[in-house]
């Protein structure tokens, strides 16, 4: 359904996908949507956010209104991006993760599955909705299945976050944080690549 939408050239998008949905929110304006944009059944973009060219969605995604998503973004299955997020060009969303509102996520980061940020300080107090912000992941951070961060936390850039932890202070640049409360452990540089630790692995096999 094309519903309160400029632009969109090319687009490619499955039956059952909502393109503009109206939010109950008062908002500005339609979906501004980039070109070649590929949509999976079950997308939904809400009115009033501004979307780069090329976005790739899985089934079921939710971008709500007052959003600024940049280029070549990868939003997966079962995700939402809630209002007022910022998200930076080339930023990957996994399976399962939920970016809250005032979210912001830089250039080239990358979000493993369920994935969960939070943005209220005050759950259930009449000044929440004044204080809500959620966090801001540096440009290029890496963070891990499951992992979980509070309001305000700032994540830095190039910084990688081990699976399963709760980040509940901020991360330096360039790091490896681990735990619950996440800490740091190492500087990148100092971890293992990938292909180092395969070849170790399959070496340990083999023996």
């Amino acid at each position: 359904m094309l519903a309160d939408c400029r632009g969109g050239q090319n687009l490619q998008a499955d039956d059952g996908v909502s393109v503009g949905y109206p939010p109950d929110r008062p908002v500005a304006g339609p979906l501004v949507l980039g070109p070649s944009a590929r949509l999976r059944s079950g997308t939904v973009l809400y009115a009033g956010s501004t979307v780069g060219a090329r976005l790739n969605t899985g089934h079921h995604v939710v971008i709500r209104e007052e959003s600024t998503i940049g280029d070549d973004v990868s939003v997966w299955s079962n995700s939402v991006v809630d209002y007022g997020c910022r998200l930076g060009h080339r930023v990957k969303i996994h399976t399962g993760c939920y970016i809250a509102q005032y979210s912001e996520i830089d250039d080239d980061a990358f979000l493993a599955p369920g994935v969960c940020f939070a943005n209220d300080l005050y759950p259930g107090s009449s000044a929440s909705a004044a204080a809500m912000r959620g966090p801001t992941v540096g440009a290029g951070a890496q963070l891990g299945v499951n992992v979980t961060v509070l309001p305000y936390v700032r994540i830095g850039a190039g910084a990688i976050i081990g699976a399963g932890s709760v980040v509940v202070h901020d991360v330096p640049a360039g790091v490896v944080a681990v735990g619950s409360p996440a800490r740091p452990v190492r500087d990148v540089p100092h971890h293992a690549a990938v292909v180092e630790r395969l070849a170790a692995e399959q070496d340990r096999t083999v023996r």
